[in-house]
């Protein structure tokens, strides 16, 4: 794994000063950011830094940690929301910042954000079909331009509590790069193994979370209710694959949204909150980057060690659910 953290913290409370005119307006105390999503802060790169500059940093990491060469990397796989251009791929820019040999390929997968796992899911594949040997998945996401731009919206003059409720999902975005090196089990240093994956879809709620470069409206009503359903459907599907019972997972790494959609998803499963690493709390909501950068961050900090059952999963935009089984 590898992961790059913006230097810039910005608080909530920082937030909230930038719209304190329309929330007094509204009728909204102070806090509302925090007391309803739990994100204290989240991070931000410099201004001008690109998805695929973030993205880099982070796949540079991977390859140190790692101590697989660039030369022996056969795909590298980009799963950022956030965008350098329409064309090309983010993976080239991520490619050209990495100074990758021509041996390798690349391609982007866009799954909003279950990116990441999908990304894990096709290199594993690729891997499993003895099409190559080694493949990095990055991804690189950026909140200052959308949140700029929400904050711009919600200080109009004629910003409404329904306004303020459908942006509130932008304001709880952070920023942060991550990565992974897959490889062949009898080539891996780490002994980890991706065990597998299970997914579900209800794609008749795909109106539920709408983004653009510099918005996201949401009903976050309604992606708690149907996510938290979608959720409820998935599980079984994965404690059969993997033979998962009660007390069998060791760690929970989940795609970090908010306190509320955490409490409801464990309550509503039947497993225990505290096998859940939270970093939404002090990194907020990183997109396809939240899981990977989680689970890094479980590692660095000591909470994930050899030989621990591991689920990574998620609910994301579409919508979809998507769990996958790690032996650490």
């Amino acid at each position: 794994m590898g992961y790059a953290l913006p230097p810039h913290v910005v608080k909530s409370s920082e937030l909230e000063e930038a719209i304190a005119p329309t929330l007094r307006r509204l009728g909204l105390p102070p806090g509302q950011i925090e007391s309803l999503s739990g994100v204290k802060e989240r991070r931000l790169f410099d201004p001008g830094t690109l998805p695929s500059q973030a993205a880099a940093m982070a796949g540079e990491q991977a390859l140190i940690n790692s101590g697989v060469s660039r030369d022996k990397i056969d795909v590298l796989v980009c799963t950022s929301v956030c965008r350098d251009y329409l064309e090309p791929a983010t993976s080239a820019m991520v490619m050209g910042h990495m100074n990758m040999p021509h041996s390798v390929q690349f391609f982007d997968i866009a799954n909003a954000c279950l990116g990441f796992l999908s990304g894990i899911i096709a290199v594993a594949n690729m891997i499993e079909l003895g099409q190559i040997n080694y493949g990095l998945v990055v991804d690189g996401e950026l909140a200052r331009e959308p949140l700029e731009a929400t904050l711009q919206r919600l200080a109009a003059p004629n910003a409404t509590a329904d306004d303020f409720r459908q942006n509130f999902a932008t304001l709880t975005l952070g920023s942060g790069g991550a990565a992974a090196v897959l490889t062949r089990k009898d080539l891996s240093r780490t002994g980890h193994i991706v065990k597998g994956a299970v997914s579900r879809s209800a794609t008749e709620h795909n109106q539920l979370c709408l983004g653009t470069p510099t918005e996201m409206k949401s009903d976050p009503h309604g992606l708690l209710v149907h996510g938290t359903g979608l959720a409820r459907e998935t599980w079984p599907y994965a404690s059969r694959e993997f033979g998962w019972g009660p007390d069998t997972v060791d760690e929970f790494v989940g795609h970090q949204v908010s306190l509320s959609h955490f409490t409801q998803t464990f309550k509503s499963l039947g497993l225990p909150l505290e096998k859940a690493l939270l970093t939404f709390p002090y990194l907020g909501n990183t997109g396809p980057a939240s899981i990977p950068l989680t689970l890094a961050l479980g590692e660095a900090q000591g909470r994930i060690t050899k030989g621990k059952e591991v689920a990574l999963f998620g609910v994301g935009s579409g919508l979809q659910c998507i769990i996958v089984g790690v032996q650490w």
